[in-house]
């Protein structure tokens, strides 16, 4: 999972900062996530996963498949 968040960004050319921004994190912090020093809270790999426009179970290793999932509609 560290390595598809790295490979992520870094395919995109960002610095590990915009990705810390994004996430009300610091740069240091942001780092441990990708490293694997530090478990990722579900709010950001969410946030990650929207920001890819991937799904968190692609983010996670669970899936080769980088889509998104569907959002399925409300019911009233």
């Amino acid at each position: 999972m560290y390595q598809r968040l790295r490979d992520l960004r870094e395919d995109r050319d960002l610095p590990q900062r915009t990705l810390a921004e994004l996430l009300h994190v610091s740069q240091a912090t942001y780092s441990r996530y990708e490293s694997g020093g530090l478990d990722i809270p579900s709010g950001a790999l969410i946030a990650l996963a929207g920001f890819y426009r991937t799904s968190v179970d692609y983010l996670l290793g669970l899936t080769e498949d980088p889509r998104p999932y569907r959002q399925r509609s409300r019911q009233p």
